[in-house]
């Protein structure tokens, strides 16, 4: 039977002070900024960093841990930019996503927003500090917005005074970036928001209030667009009329919706979205949650097998949106598919305009059928579906996801000096991106985890539901 990879430890061959702590040899390095493979490579690991990746160069260095790893590809670990942890009875459930994170070559996560954020925040340190199983977590801390706001653990404002604030709070809190959405804040304070987050050197992403037009939003700073579907709105030639009509009451949601579906134009859209590229306003397209909610009429997920890694509680939360859709007449479910397709047909045209794509999935508590870990796969697939190349998609995951945090430096290569997050692959990513399913091992923060070892952390995962279902 042949051997994939030979991962030898060497205490009885080598002095105790190897050179290196893992060795990986023979390997295709996936150059994902350049969409090339770069054929028997060496790739050396001290510590939680990649010390040298190339060509041999004559003797191999001593290491404690040496992988041969033929017919291989090593890429960057996936990021999945766009996550929630949530749920404040569920802390435990959530916890048990760390590692099912790392299992399915999730290295990293930018978490947007929940109800457990003083959890997320103490994970995060731990993992920083190598206390803790899990991918590296990114986190806005607890999101900004209106008053009476129907999502839990917000920071609720009205007032200028009460948004300085909370900007103290999330600055006492040292989060990464600034989560604000528009189910009750005010408009203007919505832009006030933005303006005065930015100023105090925060990256801010968030939804796109009904009242507003995306270019308002923009102009006011707004890093990134949360969600595929708010572009639809700049690609209608009649964005302000019938933002003024929401404004206004005087439209609901889905006349506004089939409004902005009739007036679509291709060469609006593209002015538009060179206009955000010029602004630096990037999007994150969430395509897998917006899919399997716009098509529960036609997908039964009650056997997905990947609910067996999911707690029983977690999996409850999904219900919310299940009765949502269930109420829907044909009349709105045909609308649910259109305003999928047509936000999907647009990121050719997002790719073209030169806006920034960073790909995340939405996955985490309350979004049904939207899995931690597989969604990001899930995610790459229908980006390469709807129009981008698998090195874009790949791009979308590992390079402008670090990349927007300003973290190029330590990560989105396989290159000297980068942290060694690693994902070790059967098959070539760029060919075909269900490669990226093909998971051979895992590196994180310079610790191996082979097949075996994602299999056992998934079968403590099972029995851990098992015991919880009781």
């Amino acid at each position: 039977m042949k051997t994939f990879a030979l991962l030898v430890l060497l205490a009885l061959f080598i002095p105790l002070q190897a050179q290196v702590d893992l060795l990986i040899t023979q390997v295709n390095i996936v150059d994902v900024a350049t969409g090339k493979i770069l054929p028997n490579q060496i790739v050396s690991i001290k510590g939680n960093r990649i010390i040298y990746a190339g060509p041999p160069k004559g003797k191999l260095p001593e290491a404690e841990q040496i992988l041969i790893a033929k017919d291989k590809y090593l890429m960057p670990g996936l990021w999945d930019n766009h996550v929630h942890f949530g749920g404040d009875t569920l802390i435990d459930e959530n916890e048990q996503l760390l590692p099912l994170f790392l299992a399915m070559g999730v290295t990293a996560v930018r978490d947007c927003a929940g109800d457990i954020s003083l959890s997320v925040l103490q994970w995060r340190k731990e993992i920083q500090e190598g206390k803790r199983v899990g991918p590296r977590i990114f986190t806005s801390g607890p999101k900004l917005e209106g008053k009476k706001s129907i999502w839990p653990g917000d920071l609720e404002i009205a007032t200028t005074v009460e948004l300085q604030q909370a900007l103290d709070s999330l600055q006492k809190l040292k989060v990464d970036f600034v989560k604000i959405t528009d189910n009750t804040l005010e408009p203007q304070l919505f832009l006030q928001s933005i303006r005065e987050a930015r100023k105090r050197g925060w990256k801010v992403t968030g939804h796109i209030p009904v009242a507003l037009t995306i270019q308002e939003v923009a102009g006011a700073g707004l890093s990134a667009i949360e969600h595929l579907g708010y572009v639809i709105r700049a690609a209608s030639r009649q964005e302000q009329e019938i933002t003024k009509q929401r404004a206004a009451g005087t439209l609901t949601a889905r006349q506004a919706n089939e409004q902005f579906l009739a007036t679509l134009d291709t060469f609006t859209a593209l002015a538009n979205y060179r206009k955000l590229a010029t602004n630096g306003t990037a999007v994150v397209p969430t395509m897998i949650g917006s899919y399997a909610t716009a098509y529960l009429d036609q997908n039964d997920h009650k056997n997905d097998y990947y609910l067996t890694y999911l707690g029983p509680e977690f999996k409850r939360t999904y219900q919310w949106r299940i009765d949502r859709a269930m109420k829907d007449d044909s009349a709105a479910i045909d609308l649910r598919h259109r305003l999928f397709e047509t936000a999907a047909s647009l990121l050719p045209l997002l790719h073209r305009a030169g806006m920034t794509i960073i790909a995340g999935t939405d996955a985490g508590y309350l979004n049904s059928f939207d899995y931690p870990g597989l969604g990001m796969h899930q995610e790459l697939e229908l980006m390469v579906r709807y129009g981008l190349s698998p090195r874009e998609a790949l791009k979308a995951s590992v390079i402008n996801g670090p990349a927007f945090l300003g973290l190029s430096k330590d990560y989105g290569a396989v290159s000297k000096g980068k942290m060694a997050d690693l994902l070790l692959l059967d098959a070539n990513p760029l060919q075909n991106i269900r490669a990226t399913q093909q998971i051979e091992g895992v590196i994180h923060a310079g610790n191996w985890w082979s097949k075996a070892t994602i299999q056992e952390e998934l079968s403590k995962l099972q029995k851990w539901v098992e015991n919880k279902e009781k």
